[in-house]
Parts: structure tokens; C-alpha cells; sequence
């Protein structure tokens, strides 16, 4: 009998924070960033044999070759497997997808890389093979987990280009404060209203890539939220309710816009 295929879940990663610390000689930037990570992601199954099927509402436009980074993780693992992956996040968001997929390709197969090698796959492997709220400091190599009180958040990806490359380009100051010693978070709004005082140092340079990011954050503030901001690169935001059934009734007004709107919890 065939050995049944192994699923696993990839959550979409929401940074909290990004504050842009520094840029290393090599070209590297460093950040130090608050991630937390959401009840909704992708799905992948892995069966035996070596290869990559894209199913699911984002399909399209995900390479299946070896430039797919589940391919690439696993290669690098040498756990070849046949992977077939439900994409349900949009790309490039933003929001960890592929780094996501390919950490819980690895966590499928059990297979475990150095930091240094899962780096050579991105700056958000590390964190997303821990796939908890954590503080990612340096390149993505420092990863300290927290313990955060669930945020009720809805998402937005309003279908806007944001490349990363182009992003980080129009980033003006590379060496912006971190964030020193962290407080202690009692609860949901503590944490909503510490975050108020952070950054996200991508933000600015990402709404001259693609000022349709800005009616994103109006359209979140405009419909109660407690606080928004864009995650990672973009051009996914997302804003904060005090609970969940504020944020499904926010997600439920904003899905008239045909843009991609999903309520989550971050943990």
C-alpha cells in the first residue's frame, strides 16, 4: 500500500514592525522586526517522488522548477519529495508565502538546515521555521520567540505590484533606530498601543512604488480599526480589532472592494 501524503500548514507572516537598522558591506540590510503569524496560509501535501503542483486561487504565476523555493529547501535538505501546494495567499505580498511554504515543506519532510544555509533561501526562513511570534533581528538570523496576546486583524492585499527589490531601493535612511528593550504585553492593547509608536521603515518607500497602498490603510482605519500598517514589503496591510467578531464584521464590509480581504488572529 502506498504510503499516505503528509499535509502541512503555512501561515501567513505578518510583520508587526520593521525597523531598517543598517546595511552590511555585502549589501544586506538589517532590520529588527515583531512578527506574529495568522490562522489562514497555504496548504501543502508531500508524497514521494521530486516534483512541485500548484493548485489553489494564486496558482497562477508560482514557478514549479527549481527556482520554486519548496523545491530549492528541499534540495538543499536532500529530502526530495513530490509537493503539491494549495496556494491561498496572494504573491508577492509581503507576507511570507514562499518563505512560509518552504519552511513547512521542510517541517513535512523533518528535515532541519543550519541558519546559514536557510539563509541562502531568504531573510524570513528562519522565523518561518519557527512559525510563532518572535523578534527577527540582523538578516533574519537572530530569532528570539514571544509570548504576544492574540491580535484579530483583517488583511488586505489590494492586487498592487510592490517588488521588493524596488522597495528597498527608494528606502532613504538605512539606519533608522531598533526597537532596545521590549516591554512586557498584558494584553491585546498594550501591544496595539505600543505598536502605535513603532515603524515600518518599508512603508514610505513602498507608497512611492505604489500609492494605492495609502487607500488600503484609509480604507482599514476608515472602517474601525484601532491601528494599520503595511506588512514586510508590501503591498499587504493590515489593521486591528479588539476581537474577532469585529474583525469578521470589518473583513465582511470590506470584501466589496475586489480586493483580497481575510480576517485573522496573529499569534
Amino acid at each position: 500500500m502506498a504510503p499516505h501524503p503528509a499535509a502541512g500548514f503555512a501561515p501567513a507572516k505578518v510583520n508587526l514592525t520593521l525597523h531598517v537598522t543598517g546595511r552590511r558591506a555585502d549589501g544586506y540590510h538589517l532590520l529588527d522586526s515583531i512578527v506574529a503569524f495568522a490562522d489562514l496560509g497555504d496548504v501543502l501535501t508531500v508524497a514521494p517522488g521530486d516534483g512541485l503542483t500548484v493548485e489553489g486561487p494564486f496558482a497562477a504565476g508560482v514557478p514549479t522548477g527549481g527556482a520554486n523555493l519548496v523545491r530549492r529547501a528541499l534540495a538543499l535538505a536532500d529530502a526530495p519529495r513530490h509537493v503539491t501546494l494549495t496556494k491561498n495567499l496572494p504573491h508577492p505580498g509581503g507576507i511570507g508565502g514562499g518563505s512560509s511554504d518552504a519552511a513547512a515543506a521542510l517541517r513535512l519532510v523533518g528535515a532541519t538546515l543550519e541558519t546559514d544555509a536557510l539563509l541562502t533561501l531568504g531573510a524570513d526562513l528562519p522565523v518561518c521555521m519557527v512559525a510563532r511570534a518572535a523578534r527577527m533581528s540582523g538578516i533574519g538570523e537572530t530569532i528570539q520567540p514571544l509570548g504576544l496576546p492574540p491580535l484579530h486583524a483583517v488583511l488586505i492585499h489590494p492586487g498592487l505590484p510592490a517588488p521588493t527589490g524596488a522597495v528597498f531601493a527608494a528606502l532613504e535612511r538605512v539606519d533608522q533606530s531598533g526597537h532596545g528593550v521590549l516591554p512586557s504585553f498584558p494584553d491585546a492593547d498594550g501591544l496595539t498601543d505600543w505598536l502605535g509608536g513603532q515603524r515600518n521603515d518599508l512603508e514610505p518607500p513602498a507608497l512611492r512604488v505604489a500609492p494605492g497602498i495609502a487607500d488600503v490603510l484609509a480604507a482599514l482605519r476608515g472602517h474601525g480599526a484601532r491601528f494599520a500598517r503595511m506588512s514586510g514589503s508590501g503591498a499587504t496591510c493590515f489593521g486591528l480589532w479588539p476581537d474577532r467578531a469585529a474583525a469578521d464584521a470589518a473583513a465582511a464590509a470590506l470584501d466589496r472592494t475586489g480586493w483580497w480581504v481575510r480576517a485573522a488572529t496573529l499569534r
